[in-house]
């Protein structure tokens, strides 16, 4: 990536509620990365849901053309969710449904709201990252509705907001590595798996 160019960073907020702890949370790590440069699009699909993914008609829909504009701007992705019964939301999960290219050779992190440390939910988005190409971090920031945040005053834990300035740091330094190598694999010769997705 050119270091006069901004990493882009989409923030997907996969909870319904409208008071969401996951949305503070993700707001939090979107002041975070702003601080050090990064362009933060933040998608609250509690504001802004999508319709379900349907194979014979999403493709045409301009719900699908504004999830794909948005992921493919993206240079690193954060996936926010609720722990709900071991996996993510249902939005959350919709959400990923419309997506596969755009996906492919970017970073993903998750940020996960449980009482279990989201151990379950964090593997499962990786392994949608995985099937998509992605690049995942090897951890999650995982935290617990009360005792970590709350919606009205924010991040409570010093161990919280720790997590959170790691992953901040670790999405800005290694997703602009990783920007650097899509980037190659896409627009040059050499053999990499961006190859697939080069434009012929």
């Amino acid at each position: 990536m050119d270091k006069s160019e901004s990493l882009n960073v989409l923030l997907v907020s996969g909870s319904s509620g409208q008071k969401s702890t996951t949305r503070v949370v993700l707001s939090c790590l979107d002041e975070r990365l702003e601080s050090l440069g990064c362009k933060v699009d933040f998608w609250d699909l509690a504001q802004n849901p999508l319709p379900l993914f349907d194979i014979d008609t999403t493709y045409s829909s301009e719900a699908y053309a504004e999830v794909s504009r948005r992921a493919n701007e993206a240079d690193v992705l954060v996936l926010g969710t609720p722990d709900y019964h071991g996996t993510m939301s249902s939005n959350l999960k919709n959400f990923l449904d419309h997506l596969w290219k755009e996906l492919a050779g970017k970073l993903i992190g998750s940020v996960v709201g449980s009482y279990e440390k989201g151990l379950t939910v964090t593997d499962h988005i990786r392994t949608v990252s995985r099937q998509c190409y992605a690049w995942s971090l090897p951890y999650g920031v995982s935290f617990q509705e009360k005792s970590d945040v709350c919606f009205e005053s924010g991040i409570k834990s010093e161990d919280l907001n720790s997590r959170i300035d790691m992953m901040a740091s670790d999405l800005f330094r290694y997703g602009q590595i990783l920007s650097d190598l899509r980037n190659e694999g896409l627009h040059g010769d050499m053999p990499s798996f961006m190859a697939h997705y080069r434009k012929k």
